[in-house]
């Protein structure tokens, strides 16, 4: 009860950072977006420092400075003391230098702090869709030479969020996909492909997702479009693939579920809590969303506290399943003072006793394949085995440079073609132009 009750208090707190994350898993008949995995923009980072081996660190002194977002939750408070606790003898501390809540706040601080080449942080707490922008910039160590010692520890997708010019910069320490969540009262069996899904939506209340005009729609579309087969990318990164008949056929899909009836029309303004309240109203059959929301759904007061389940997405006809990659990672500053004891401080951070914990205590949604069988993650959290599989079968969303600028050109045209004011050929080819503007830029 505990437990449970902790959960549901983390996950409203953190609520915020999760969502601009945004997401979000391993499948082979889906495909990676232009290619997390892919050879892109191929020697960008030529000649760029290569952090210490863990071997190399053993005996790190000093202290690290450790910069994140607000510890909302009090995760990384609890890991850092333990750290201490554990290595003060060796003379290794570590402190927290917490920035404001907002994402764009944090990223805006680490940015400054990189482009005046300081070295006050060592570590930093970096959303996945940042990795490739700091990347480019020479901002952070190479960590290949850690992350191919411990490759087999993770779950695959979650390294596509740090894989960029064939180089590792960062470690995984959290992770997240969204889910489908369903009616048990009015859906008998969770439906097999996305068509059955929408067909068994229209017959029983409906689908709600995030429609809006900002980044949660960039993942709700690109769920569909890589499930499809489509991609956003070519394989060395540097030009649009998003004008695709893949692509084209996920847009038409989810236009056809607004003028059928399957969706509402006011999804196109939904964002996650307009879209979880509109699902806890027990109006509709079906929602996309979050993880954060299970919880939410069976506190006291939500219509349908114990009338849902989850699973991961369903098989896009003829095409495969995929999901959007969500979370954070750990990386060092290029200007870090004190790169072995980084190095400590990240594999502690990332060990299976403290993504255990982060998963346990705090709904922190694991990158370690091992975690998810955990007794202690399998109590606290009902839904780990459905999590695990959502999380396989995601995708990092475009590592590049210019991910910003890709993510608003996808956002703002599938909007107007969701809300009626374009056709779906027209907002491909705008977002297609657009995107190739962005990436000729770099």
């Amino acid at each position: 009860m505990f437990a449970r009750r902790r959960w549901v208090t983390a996950l409203v707190a953190a609520m915020a950072i999760l969502v601009v994350a945004c997401g979000s898993s391993n499948n082979k008949s889906s495909t990676s977006g232009g290619g997390a995995a892919a050879t892109q923009a191929s020697g960008v980072t030529a000649g760029v420092a290569k952090a210490p081996t863990l071997a190399a660190s053993q005996g790190a002194k000093g202290s690290v400075t450790f910069c994140l977002g607000k510890d909302t939750s009090g995760n990384q408070k609890a890991a850092v003391k333990k750290f201490n606790a554990k290595y003060s003898g060796q003379g290794l501390s570590a402190k927290l230098l917490e920035f404001p809540t907002s994402a764009d706040e944090q990223r805006n601080q680490f940015v400054q702090r990189e482009e005046a080449k300081s070295s006050e942080c060592d570590v930093f707490f970096s959303d996945v869709i940042w990795t490739a922008e700091f990347a480019a910039q020479k901002w952070l160590l190479d960590m290949s030479d850690y992350v191919n010692q411990r490759k087999a520890d993770f779950i695959p997708s979650s390294l596509e969020t740090i894989h960029f010019d064939n180089k590792y910069f960062g470690v995984p320490q959290a992770t997240d996909a969204a889910f489908m969540y369903y009616r048990t009262d009015k859906i008998s069996s969770f439906p097999s492909t996305w068509q059955d899904l929408y067909t068994q939506a229209k017959a029983n209340g409906g689908i709600v997702y995030q429609g809006a005009s900002y980044e949660g729609l960039t993942c709700d579309y690109l769920e569909l479009a890589f499930a499809a087969g489509g991609k956003v990318l070519s394989p060395d990164g540097k030009k649009s693939a998003i004008n695709s008949p893949q692509n084209l056929k996920a847009l038409q899909f989810m236009v056809d579920g607004i003028k059928s009836g399957a969706a509402p029309k006011a999804v196109t303004t939904y964002m996650e809590e307009e879209s979880r309240r509109a699902f806890e109203s027990g109006r509709y059959a079906f929602m996309r969303n979050w993880s954060y929301a299970y919880a939410l759904g069976n506190a006291k007061g939500s219509k349908v506290k114990g009338k849902f389940k989850v699973a991961p997405f369903p098989t896009f006809a003829a095409g495969g399943k995929a999901a959007v990659l969500g979370g954070h990672n750990l990386v060092i500053s290029a200007y870090s003072k004190n790169p072995q004891g980084a190095v400590k401080l990240i594999d502690y951070l990332t060990s299976p006793e403290v993504e255990a914990v982060n998963a346990a205590q705090f709904s922190i949604t694991p990158t370690l394949e091992a975690t998810y069988d955990d007794p202690a993650v399998k109590k606290a959290m009902p839904f780990a085995a459905e999590l695990k599989q959502a999380v396989q079968q995601a995708h990092a969303r475009p590592v590049t440079p210019v991910y910003p600028q890709v993510s608003q050109a996808i956002y703002k045209n599938v909007n107007a073609v969701l809300s009626g004011q374009t056709s779906p050929q027209d907002a491909l080819k705008k977002a297609d132009a657009q995107i190739n503007q962005a990436l000729s830029t770099f």
